[in-house]
């Protein structure tokens, strides 16, 4: 049976030393490796590239939020699953470590068979969160979508009346809708270049897009194609 490596970075060491023994007793487990700080987890995340972290979310010199970033910011490291650890719950810091790309925490004070239960379920690709943290993450994706897609609309001019297509217009959208090239349009309708680019100008100046899949998902939302 191959064993999971877990990096475990707490500045207790004491405590470390204890995780590592439990994890370590494990057939499934093993440790890759102990950090003391947050800057010395994303080293060890670099170059040892455990399954997961167990990062402590109060530490000095560089605590497991802003360690949590830096990982999941650096494109060697992005992948790894991160659970935090914490005295209590944090609610704030433990969100933004979420928001951050941690995968949920576990409390320093649960059992050991606890601890190694959470540790799997992350290795699974179980998030480990409280409903109502998981409800605050939703409202805020939530949130964040919405704000995306305003901004979408407001980018694309969705605000704006978009004139009536032709009927030829409609079907030089529809080939457009499909990736192909000015050539290929000309190709497929019998058409000279020439006159599909003045198709495609009329298309985008009446959708009033920018360019040509913005066109086309404009289209789809005013239901003309």
């Amino acid at each position: 049976m191959s064993r999971r490596s877990v990096l475990l970075a707490d500045d207790h060491e004491l405590f470390r030393a204890g995780l590592a023994e439990l994890i370590a007793g494990q057939p499934d487990l093993q440790v890759a490796g102990q950090a003391g700080d947050g800057f010395e987890a994303l080293t060890l995340a670099r170059d040892l590239h455990p399954d997961l972290i167990v990062m402590d979310i109060s530490m000095p010199v560089c605590d497991g939020l802003e360690a949590t970033r830096l990982i999941k910011t650096t494109r060697e490291t992005a992948d790894i699953r991160i659970v935090m650890l914490t005295v209590h719950d944090e609610e704030e810091k433990l969100f933004e470590a979420i928001k951050a790309g941690a995968n949920g925490y576990l409390l320093k004070n649960t059992n050991s068979t606890e601890f190694l239960r959470g540790v799997r379920a992350a290795l699974a690709g179980e998030a480990l969160l409280p409903p109502k943290l998981a409800a605050r993450l939703i409202d805020e994706f939530g949130r964040l979508a919405a704000s995306v897609e305003s901004a979408d609309r407001q980018a694309l001019g969705d605000d704006e009346p978009a004139e009536e297509l032709t009927a030829r217009e409609r079907e030089v959208l529809e080939i457009i809708a499909t990736g192909a090239s000015d050539r290929e349009i000309a190709l497929t309708l019998t058409l000279s270049v020439h006159t599909v680019k003045s198709h495609v100008r009329n298309i985008l100046a009446k959708l009033h897009a920018a360019n040509r899949r913005a066109a086309v998902s404009r289209a789809r939302r005013r239901g003309l194609m």
